[in-house]
């Protein structure tokens, strides 16, 4: 299932992209994080350590562990090609969830995707 999101609203509240070139690091395990992404378009490779735990395309959201608990990144996010993400802060996540309730849905949901996955590994 993809997670999507409308970029319309996004745009209404005035959230830039950022652009990051094939290779480059958007953060790293251990960084401190207060926002969650996007992708607009491109995909980007989360890793841990060495090893590449998945890789997601347009419009999968990544980084949402460190958005709701102000917890340190689990992982790292490299952009696996040109990439364009958009940021969302809590202001923004609260605005997407008011305005369509299933967007916290889809974060959930990834959420239980990515947590019964690490578990099949273990």
């Amino acid at each position: 299932m993809v997670d999507t999101v409308n970029f319309g609203l996004l745009a209404e509240q005035g959230t830039r992209l950022r652009t990051f070139k094939a290779g480059e690091t958007i953060f790293k395990e251990g960084d401190p994080g207060d926002e969650m992404f996007v992708i607009h378009s491109g995909r980007v490779e989360i890793r841990r350590g060495n090893r590449t735990l998945e890789t997601l395309g347009e419009k999968s959201i990544f980084g949402e562990m460190a958005l709701i608990d102000d917890g340190p990144r689990s992982a790292s996010a490299v952009a696996a090609t040109d990439v364009s993400l958009v940021p969302v802060g809590e202001k923004q996540f609260l605005f997407l969830v008011s305005e369509t309730p299933y967007f916290a849905l889809n974060v959930m949901r990834t959420l239980v995707r990515r947590l019964r996955t690490m578990n099949e590994a273990v």
